[in-house]
């Protein structure tokens, strides 16, 4: 048996150091000096001493992890990680890990609730995004179909409308068909469905201007036509008219083009 002779703080606040029998012996959270209530005069043998050094380990773990939850919270998958990246001994992962469920510090349904209301508020992606993303978190589906209850239609409609007028902006050199396609697969890329597309397109279409469209189909329609000039015929015109189709221009109007200048053409 050995007899704690003092006990001295550590610059660390936190932290102790303990002496036994006049000599420096081991350090201990303050969590472990209360749970085990050292004080001056109490002895301890060779396995109170592993128990109380286990017990230490384990609230550094614990102490670490605390930090890493201090700046943001995090998933279960996250946390576990990062307790690996400690390299925190196996055995205790599981302790820590039920310590900190049981105090609501660790809850992949309440991260799930606040991840999406943050993504909702912050940027314009779509819960089709932000399931994805939380899946790659390794959050349960459950947890998943609960928190997206946060980012009702009413909000999707307005972030949607928000994404879809920019990027009416950003194609606007397209033509009307193809910068509609355009849209669409944005607002899918980003996570919301057709559905929601297809109730803010009215809304959010720029009104059509005729001449913008005739001269962009002229601009791409003289690039096209000098690009198969070494086809002949219907054969030239074939291949014209499908590649101008692949770049969104309606049939009806490449052929008004085709016949309007089939002189200058010939």
């Amino acid at each position: 048996m050995a007899k704690i002779s003092k006990i001295t703080a550590q610059k660390r606040q936190g932290r102790y150091n303990v002496y036994l029998d006049g000599h420096y012996a081991f350090p201990v959270a303050e969590s472990v000096l209360v749970k085990f209530r050292l004080m001056r005069g109490v002895e301890l043998d060779k396995d109170q001493i592993a128990e109380i050094t286990t017990a230490d380990q384990q609230a550094q773990a614990y102490g670490k992890i605390l930090d890493y939850l201090s700046y943001q919270m995090r998933s279960e998958s996250e946390v576990l990680k990062k307790l690996r990246e400690l390299e925190t001994p196996e055995e205790f992962v599981a302790p820590v890990m039920a310590k900190l469920r049981e105090r609501h510090l660790v809850d992949d349904q309440q991260y799930a609730r606040s991840y999406v209301r943050t993504m909702m508020m912050t940027t314009l992606k779509g819960p089709g995004v932000i399931r994805q993303q939380l899946r790659l978190k390794k959050v349960g589906e459950n947890e998943i179909e609960t928190a997206l209850q946060e980012f009702p239609l009413a909000d999707q409609l307005e972030n949607a409308s928000k994404l879809a007028r920019k990027l009416f902006k950003r194609y606007h050199n397209q033509p009307e068909f193809r910068r509609e396609q355009k849209v669409r697969q944005g607002l899918m890329m980003k996570g919301y469905s057709g559905a929601v597309y297809d109730q803010i397109k009215a809304a959010v279409t720029p009104e059509a201007d005729p001449d913008q469209e005739a001269e962009l189909l002229a601009a791409q329609a003289e690039k096209v036509w000098r690009r198969y000039r070494r086809y002949t015929g219907m054969d030239r015109e074939r291949r014209f008219k499908q590649a101008m189709f692949r770049k969104g221009f309606d049939l009806d109007a490449v052929q008004g083009w085709l016949d309007d200048n089939q002189e200058s053409l010939s």
